[in-house]
């Protein structure tokens, strides 16, 4: 195995995690109960003022700020942003963050934001389309930069790739790191038919500097990827299988739709804590 992406780029992990969300704006910079660190959605920021910037300020007070966005849209045909591109890295900057990150995904076509992050074909032409694209954001940003696996629902016609293998020369050609959201691959693997433990010995687990949990629905026919309950056994399960395989790494818990109050998602940062000190004994 090739040295941990985390280590070239002197990446330590940073704990648990949670989200900062509107329904947290005042709770949150308040809170007396532990807490490692706060993933923020850039979008949410890059226009500063008001509410936004007070929690903003009151949170980086306290702890360490990861910027992980939604509207890059790195797989898409369009050109990348400039302008947001722009302010993206003034954020990130300002924050002093160590890393940011957003999907492998597409979510703008013809200058249209499609307001969800559809999958890329699993293709070695979205490879190349895509890796230029990485290392033009990482060297206008000038921090490392993670991309995280996506949850989807169909996959992209013309895949001649298996999905571990697409993220795989992504990430290596790029020379970026990997986001793992360890609940998108029990949905996708259930979903699609495959094993969640194969899949993750398949990743290229060297460059994993973050992990990503969260709730999902259970529909009639498949998993929903919601971000709307606790998360499961079996998510919690594979997150422990993975734990081994890694070590610990940075772990957020997100939890974006029926937010409960802010002391059940400090719970379930709590347990994600607790499995990250035993992962390192």
């Amino acid at each position: 195995m090739s040295p941990r992406y985390s280590h070239r780029h002197g990446l330590k992990p940073l704990g648990a995690g949670i989200g900062l969300r509107r329904d947290f704006y005042e709770a949150l910079p308040r809170t007396p109960r532990k807490l490692d660190w706060v993933e923020i959605i850039p979008e949410n920021f890059l226009s500063l003022g008001g509410r936004s910037q007070r929690a903003l300020d009151a949170c980086r007070e306290r702890w360490t700020l990861l910027p992980h966005g939604v509207g890059l849209n790195i797989g898409g045909p369009d050109a990348l942003d400039d302008d947001y591109v722009t302010r993206l890295s003034a954020l990130v900057k300002r924050l002093d963050a160590p890393f940011f990150s957003d999907h492998l995904c597409y979510s703008r076509l013809g200058g249209v934001h499609l307001h969800d992050l559809l999958p890329l074909p699993f293709t070695p032409e979205a490879v190349e389309h895509v890796v230029p694209r990485v290392r033009e954001v990482m060297a206008r940003v000038e921090r490392p930069f993670l991309l995280e696996n996506p949850s989807y629902y169909a996959a992209m016609p013309g895949g001649t790739l298996q999905e571990a293998d697409f993220l795989r020369q992504v990430v290596e050609a790029a020379d970026c790191g990997l986001l793992l959201d360890v609940n998108n691959v029990w949905v996708n693997a259930t979903n699609h038919g495959y094993d969640p433990r194969a899949f993750v010995d398949a990743l290229p687990l060297e460059r994993v500097v973050q992990v990503h949990l969260a709730g999902h629905d259970v529909g009639e026919k498949v998993l929903i990827d919601t971000h709307g309950d606790r998360v499961c056994d079996d998510v919690w399960a594979l997150y422990r299988y993975t734990l081994e395989r890694t070590g610990p790494v940075s772990t957020l818990i997100e939890w974006d739709q029926g937010i409960p109050s802010l002391d059940a998602v400090l719970d379930e940062a709590d347990l994600a804590r607790t499995a990250l000190a035993e992962a390192s004994r």
